[in-house]
């Protein structure tokens, strides 16, 4: 954005000559005098002020850096290959980036996953295990004909330990690396810079010491600057300096001229001198020292702590439950058959229990939970990225699963954001499509046609320059690069206008306004006037408000006469027409002043009165594709659709119309009318406000408080500085990667990568996703915890031995299976159309549903009956005898049986609504297939050839087909479960209260509208018979 100063900086030729000739030995200004210059303004004036640091850092304002700092004027640029761009420079000054975060190593993971006291607890009863295994193998005691293998309990457990470790460790370490990732497109955006006399735009990493930048409002700056000129520069340094008033900036001469990295621009256009870059900056220097912040927690995953923490006692619990009645019985057993047991043996006997009773626990502790949601997250955020979407803060992913209603912008968002010119009515010559822009240039007055091209080519910031990629191309808002590219076609060259043109004052374009206003001082250059003034000023803006600020007009003539009412409805007629053909309406406008006036202006106030209307544009703007699908996908997820936008009400609502937002029966007003209403008013029409045409930012905060008082969970979009307080204030703000200002994408959750209402769409998905794949592994691990616990507890208790069924290593590996493994299959599947066919839920809805309920406690009972029916009488069923090797078959069939019970409950708990078809998709799911076939073959690998370690035995072919068809009831159990009737007396009933129902839907609106039509109907058929009553009344009295 190349704003047109005034050259304030007198730098000569031989100042440019004595910065190139002579051989550089370094530069007069080191790091530390210029971080000086932020911390005291006052020693500017040392240095020869703004001018002088110029000169000390060998640049000129007037033509910024040559890339190979080797200009001369009078033998032009002798490129030196053998150097990079600003070598030198940026070897003495630094360059714009900040280093690096320490990564976390993959052993400071594996250490600070260790930090578990479940963990802890684990491995300290391991290591007793482990010594008295020893001591067992070599006691005298130890029969001589059995193998010394007391010491692989305590291994496998310290095994499996720490497979767990490294397995979170992996999972962590992937997850930073993805973020690390996602962070670093944070700072992937462009800067205007002015090198070697040409506007062009770089990456902001490029930027150097001694850089002529160009800013804007909604700049964020990552680099300290003086200011150089400008026009109403107004910057928030709250988030620097911990100031909330905003800070004017000007010349070193007139104030303040020192702009600190980490400031916000609010207001005004500057031309600036880069004075320190990456760490050395102020803001470089606070990066690095708040390096060190804190993991942040999503509401989901708060939610999952404390439902862990609940289970976790209920482990603890139970675990202490069994060691009391299971010391109990040993004591009682050795007192009723008159034996006297040993030190040794009870001290074996109370490890053993010990660690069945610290296995109850890992098994218990759901410590899956937290890892099912961060797995959730990374994926989810990773994929929508993919789609677009930059998740810069995790709870803002699952909070879109229930988001309730969207606030969406209309240009760029809605509409492709390729502004072309097809319309307009200049001095009262209209043309109507662009094919009439020959025939109209002949028969528009000369002196209107001079106007408009100063107008547009003026009172602009849009300008012709290179893109990252070096391709050159008109950059600035669309509106004002669709009026160059008219100037551009009507053969007119904008930067000639420019450069003869002196510009006396600018008042950049501002939300509350609605118009940018630019004043120069005439000269031949510009189109005279009879009135021979010193000053003109130049206005363009939302045609209805610019409009109301004339009082004449430019007519067909080129004669200037005032704005009378005919006049003026013939003007808002034009206005009309180009808003219901979905036009974009810009209104033009001037006033020639003298002197006195002009001096008689505020500085920070624009002119908006006594106006000459030049004439009308419409811009055209395209319905982006697939915009009108996501809009009906919206509604069928229960989501209501806003469209808050600055454009005219007419064009508003051809848009919204054409969008499916506005439908039959809703509202659509203008921002000044919605203020307009008391608070009461305002909440009994938001339910039905669809549109919000000319709306301010305070308007978009006013809709998102109602609707947030109405407990929805509002999503908004945004682009300008002025849209951050909404977009904070939203549970969900959306941002512009494209169009959006620094600002917008600061007060951001989600930047939108392509400025497109269909990657919203994509972010509800992926938001349902997370919710729905953490509710699949939830339903899955609480079977499973359930089962496992009431049968280590039933079997030890009812076992000769006190042995559980499952021993310590076999429930380690069930551990695995249940947490990390179903977490990775669950947790991380694909996106299905499924997810936008049911209503949001609300924000304080139970995690544990009726479903999820129904079918963990119908899973659970269902396994624990299974088993105990195998331990009691497996040996009969499957012709075992009591020996001892029969006997370790029987529990491997039941260890098998109930391994097999998880791998297909898993496939059940790929739905968690009604529906019977649980494969559906699967083909698509490959991480899914892959996990399950890993647990297959590792329960494979543990039976036959585990024996040692898991105490198993090898089955035959047989009894492999009979454990896994037990296994595979587990699916007909959930086709029951899901086929019992939603209501049964005194167990459960069909609850819906979690989902969130609008008080005004769109059916209601649908009907309201009918009604309301046939009434109205009625009505006027009332009132047509009661006319013709009367006049056949008044026939019969004339007779």
């Amino acid at each position: 954005m190349p704003p047109q100063f005034k050259d304030d900086m007198s730098t000569s030729k031989s100042s440019l000559l004595s910065f190139s000739t002579q051989k550089r030995k370094g530069f007069p200004l080191t790091i530390e005098q210029l971080n000086q210059l932020i911390d005291c303004p006052d020693l500017i004036s040392q240095y020869g002020g703004t001018h002088g640091i110029c000169q000390s850092l060998e640049v000129d304002p007037a033509y910024g850096l040559m890339p190979d700092e080797s200009f001369n004027p009078c033998y032009g640029i002798v490129p030196n290959k053998n150097q990079e761009p600003f070598e030198e420079r940026k070897s003495v000054y630094g360059k714009n980036e900040l280093p690096k975060a320490p990564i976390k190593s993959f052993l400071s993971l594996i250490i600070t996953g260790f930090n578990d006291q479940t963990l802890i607890m684990l491995t300290v009863a391991a290591i007793i295990s482990l010594m008295i295994g020893i001591y067992d193998d070599n006691s005298p005691n130890h029969p001589v004909d059995e193998p010394k293998i007391g010491w692989v309990d305590g291994a496998a457990i310290i095994v499996a330990v720490i497979v767990v470790l490294i397995t979170n460790a992996i999972n962590d370490y992937e997850k930073e690396k993805q973020f690390r990732k996602l962070n670093s497109k944070k700072e992937d955006r462009l800067i205007e810079v002015l090198r070697a006399g040409v506007t062009q735009q770089i990456h902001i990493q490029e930027l150097v010491v001694g850089d002529i930048m160009f800013i804007e409002p909604g700049n964020i700056l990552n680099v300290d600057c003086l200011f150089i000129e400008g026009h109403n520069l107004l910057c928030d340094e709250s988030a620097a300096t911990g100031e909330s008033k905003p800070a004017k900036k000007t010349t070193d001469k007139h104030g303040d001229c020192v702009i600190i990295s980490g400031s916000k621009v609010l207001q005004g256009v500057a031309k600036l001198l880069v004075i320190s870059v990456g760490v050395n900056s102020y803001y470089g220097r606070a990066m690095i020292l708040m390096r060190n912040s804190k993991q942040e927690t999503t509401p989901l995953q708060y939610k999952l702590n404390v439902l862990a923490d609940q289970i976790a006692k209920f482990g603890f619990i139970a675990a202490g439950l069994m060691f009391i009645i299971l010391i109990l019985k040993v004591l009682l057993l050795g007192y009723m058959n008159d034996e006297i047991i040993s030190w040794a043996d009870f001290s074996n006997q109370v490890i053993g229990i010990v660690i069945q009773a610290i296995t109850i626990i890992v098994v218990a502790v759901p410590e899956g939970l937290p890892m099912a949601v961060t797995l959730a997250l990374a994926f989810a955020t990773t994929e929508m990225l993919k789609d677009n979407n930059l998740v810069r803060h995790l709870s803002a992913c699952e909070t879109m699963g229930n988001v309730t209603a969207v606030c969406s912008d209309k240009t760029g968002t809605l509409t492709e954001n390729k502004m072309t010119i097809v319309s307009a009515n200049i001095a009262e010559t209209p043309f109507l499509k662009c094919s009439e822009l020959t025939r109209w240039i002949s028969q528009v007055n000369p002196f209107s046609l001079k106007l408009l091209m100063e107008n547009i080519s003026i009172n602009s910031t849009a300008f012709e320059g290179k893109d990252a990629e070096g391709i050159m191309k008109f950059i600035g808002s669309s509106t004002e690069c669709s009026m160059i590219d008219l100037a551009s076609k009507l053969g007119y060259d904008y930067q000639d206008q420019r450069a003869c043109s002196k510009v006396m004052n600018v008042y950049p374009f501002s939300s509350m306004v609605k118009s940018m206003t630019t004043i120069v001082k005439i000269n031949e250059g510009h189109a005279m006037s009879t009135e021979k003034s010193l000053y003109r000023i130049h206005t363009k803006g939302a045609a209805e408000i610019v409009l109301e600020a004339c009082t004449h007009y430019v007519d067909i003539h080129g004669h200037v006469v005032p704005l009378n009412d005919c006049s003026k409805r013939e003007q808002e007629i034009v206005i009309k027409s180009y808003a219901e053909r979905s036009l974009r309406t810009i209104a033009l406008a001037y006033r020639d002043i003298d002197s006195s006036t002009f001096e008689s202006f505020d500085l920070e106030t624009a002119p908006l009165h006594n106006l000459v209307l030049v004439g009308v544009i419409g811009i055209q703007d395209q319905i982006r594709s697939g915009v009108i699908e996501s809009v009906q996908e919206f509604r069928r997820a229960g989501v209501f659709i806003r469209m808050i936008t600055g454009d005219n009400i007419e064009t508003a609502k051809a848009i919204a119309k054409e969008c499916g937002i506005l439908t039959a029966g809703g509202i659509a007003m203008s921002g000044p009318d919605f203020r307009a209403l008391s608070v009461e008013e305002q909440k009994k029409i938001i339910p039905r406000l669809q549109v919000l045409a000319r709306s301010s930012p305070i308007d978009k905060t006013t809709v998102v408080s109602r609707l947030q008082e109405r407990r929805e969970v509002v999503a908004m979009t945004g682009d300008g500085t002025n849209d951050g307080p909404a977009l904070k204030l939203a549970n969900i703000g959306f941002a512009m990667g494209i169009a959006g200002t620094e600002v917008a994408k600061e007060a951001s959750d989600i930047i939108l990568m392509d400025d497109n209402f269909n990657s919203i769409l994509q972010a509800l998905k992926w938001g349902r996703a997370v919710n729905d794949g953490v509710k699949k592994f939830l339903t899955f691990q609480l079977t499973v915890n359930i089962a496992a616990v009431v049968l280590s507890f039933v079997s030890a208790l009812m076992s000769g031995k006190s042995e559980s069924v499952l021993n310590a290593v076999q429930l380690l590996w069930v551990n695995m299976i249940m947490d990390t493994f179903a977490a990775l299959a669950l947790a991380t599947e694909p996106l299905t159309d499924e997810l936008v066919k049911r209503k949001p839920l609300k924000k304080d809805s139970h995690l544990i549903n009726w479903r999820m309920s129904r079918m963990i406690v119908g899973q659970a009972i269902f396994q624990i009956v299974i088993n105990l029916l195998l331990i009691f009488y497996g040996a009969e069923l499957f012709g075992l005898s009591n020996s001892e090797n029969d006997v370790k078959i029987l529990h491997t069939m039941v260890f098998n049986t109930f391994v097999f019970l998880q791998v297909f409950n898993e496939l059940n708990c790929r739905r968690i609504d009604d529906r019977i078809n649980i494969l559906r998709g699967i083909t698509k799911d490959h991480l899914f297939i892959i996990i399950q076939t890993f647990v297959i073959i590792g329960q494979i690998m543990i039976v036959q050839y585990g024996g040692i370690a898991f105490k198993t035995e090898p089955l035959n072919l047989s009894q492999w087909i009979i454990t896994m068809g037990i296994g595979s009831l587990s699916i007909l159990t959930g086709t029951l479960i899901r086929l019992l009737p939603k209501k049964m007396a005194f167990f459960w009933s069909e609850n819906n209260e979690d989902e969130f129902n609008h008080e005004v839907s769109y059916n209601r609106l649908r009907w309201e509208y009918i009604v309301h039509r046939i009434m109205q109907d009625i009505q006027d058929k009332k009132k047509h018979q009661g006319i013709e009553q009367l006049s056949i009344e008044s026939i019969l009295d004339k007779k």
